[in-house]
């Protein structure tokens, strides 16, 4: 059997961006302090690889139907029509081309159906949110959830919302609270829940995948510490850093009445507290233009090289 190279190619990129490229990337340092950056690449990293793994698959199936890429899918339509198979159609090129088909569409309705039942869980939130919640006083955005347990989220939709508990406004100071509040509605503005709906449903896609656990993880730390950027700017360093140690040390954050559930774990939810404490205290939120223009440039080709290979095959 025939291989084409290209296929090969895509297939060693895509298994390159499975494992040890996304692993390394968890583990480098450099992130916290770009986390717009960072963000960016983890981005081009599952659209890379799903773009790859896809199209490793097709053109290796699609081999024995023609010479380009367009005389290919006419060359494999037809005969999936009218019939006969070219000479060289093994069993194993039908096993390519069918996992593609089926990892395309495999993907794209979990995409769809994450992005479906998260749009009703918030609706559903919304409406409960007016069984429990009453809005702020001259700030109707802002609803108060009657509970001792401190906590703060927002909640994305046609009328979005940020959410405090009555615990939450009984322990911060009125300026730490307002950087709570800017640290919500950053999150809101920046529309970070369409960003982790994306990640989640790589993860319910591929369960069997650990990267795509950590990749969830880390994409989830970083949008906190993007909008924590936001927050900043008007409320200081000091302000917000005091305001997520106090919460971290209650050793109940997000425990409020009506909360979302956060899939983390406790440790998992305190470990990401202190990380954002830590960044915001020690100074260090810069990197070098020499990192900076390398991580442009490799997020840069990995949207552009898989389908221009894909396409020029």
């Amino acid at each position: 059997m025939a291989v084409d190279p290209t296929a090969v190619l895509l297939g060693v990129l895509a298994v390159a961006l499975a494992w040890p490229v996304p692993l390394l990337l968890a583990r480098a340092k450099w992130p916290p302090a770009a986390p717009g950056l960072a963000l960016a690449l983890w981005q081009s990293i599952a659209l890379a690889g799903g773009i790859s793994m896809i199209g490793s698959l097709l053109l290796a199936g699609l081999e024995p139907f023609g010479y380009d890429l367009p005389s290919r899918i006419s060359g494999a339509a037809a005969t999936l029509f009218s019939g006969p198979l070219p000479a060289g159609v093994s069993l194993l090129h039908t096993f390519f081309l069918s996992a593609a088909v089926l990892l395309t569409a495999h993907l794209v309705l979990n995409l769809a159906l994450t992005s479906v039942r998260s749009r009703r869980q918030r609706h559903r939130h919304m409406e409960l949110l007016r069984l429990l919640s009453s809005p702020l006083p001259d700030e109707p955005a802002t609803r108060i959830i009657d509970h001792p347990a401190p906590a703060a989220y927002c909640l994305p939709g046609a009328r979005s919302v940020t959410v405090l508990s009555e615990g939450m406004i009984e322990l911060l100071t009125a300026e730490q609270l307002e950087a709570v509040i800017a640290h919500e509605r950053a999150h809101l503005r920046q529309k970070h829940h369409l960003l982790l709906d994306a990640f989640r449903s790589w993860k319910r896609a591929l369960p069997w995948f650990p990267i795509a656990t950590r990749a969830q993880d880390a994409v989830a730390l970083l949008v906190e510490m993007l909008a924590d950027d936001t927050a900043r700017r008007t409320s200081g360093d000091t302000v917000l850093a005091e305001a997520i140690r106090i919460v971290d040390a209650t050793g109940s954050a997000g425990a409020a009445l009506g909360a979302p559930k956060d899939p983390r774990t406790p440790e998992q939810r305190r470990s990401a507290l202190v990380a954002r404490e830590e960044r915001l205290t020690s100074g260090h939120r810069t990197v070098g233009p020499g990192v900076r223009l390398l991580v442009v440039v490799a997020a840069a080709l990995l949207v552009v090289v898989p389908p221009v290979l894909v396409l020029t095959s």
